[in-house]
């Protein structure tokens, strides 16, 4: 891996110990542009961008941990038609009536920001964000690790995951599904690696390329 962390400058973000008490408030709920948007469907595949691709699996993603964030999402069928969200160190923002439209009205939403770091996918910056609450339990576990970590080591305040998933069955669903952000290792936020040659990067897939499930 190289410049794994390249893109996390510290420049203009708040100091890291600003982090562990926002992160640690992320509490299970009593509750960007140019980012593909990264999910995963309902047969547990990873997938991100318009095309659903497939993410590649074993590949190394780079969670930028200023880039937490809270807030509301107001859903239509199937469409978008608000959002409103902040940085984890802020209140919620404010939020009135929901648009009409809204089939569930506001829901609480909490996401982050990942790079690809290794694989076919190196140098993709993604969003993952979730309303759900399996998924709103992955990124807040992920964020309890990093308080944890920002506690003993502020130099290397980056969690590099994989992205792996669970399952329970639903009595009236079936098999559920539920991300799982598996920490490998920490990095600093500017640190470069020499990359060993048996995980020298390949060149990005094309746009729009499906990849073949894996079983």
């Amino acid at each position: 891996m190289s410049n794994e962390i390249s893109t996390f400058s510290a420049a203009g973000l708040p100091q890291i110990t600003s982090l562990t008490t926002a992160l640690r408030g992320l509490q299970p709920a009593s509750g960007g542009g140019g980012f593909a948007i990264l999910k995963m469907d309902k047969t547990g595949h990873w997938v991100y961008g318009a095309d659903q691709t497939e993410v590649e699996d074993e590949s190394l993603w780079a969670v930028n941990p200023f880039s937490f964030v809270h807030g509301y999402i107001a859903w239509g069928d199937g469409v978008v038609l608000s959002e409103k969200m902040t940085g984890i160190a802020n209140p919620k923002p404010p939020i009135e009536g929901a648009p009409p439209g809204a089939t569930r009205g506001w829901e609480d939403q909490i996401g982050m920001s990942l790079k690809c770091v290794s694989g076919e996918d190196s140098g993709l910056e993604v969003r993952f964000s979730s309303t759900s609450v399996g998924g709103k339990r992955g990124i807040q576990e992920l964020a309890a690790k990093l308080a944890e970590q920002v506690d003993k080591d502020q130099t290397k305040p980056v969690p590099v995951v994989m992205l792996k998933k669970e399952h329970y069955q639903h009595k009236s669903y079936g098999r559920i599904f539920t991300p799982v952000f598996e920490v490998v290792k920490w990095s600093s936020m500017t640190e470069e690696e020499t990359p060993e040659p048996e995980l020298a990067l390949s060149e990005p897939a094309p746009a729009g390329r499906k990849r073949p499930r894996s079983a």
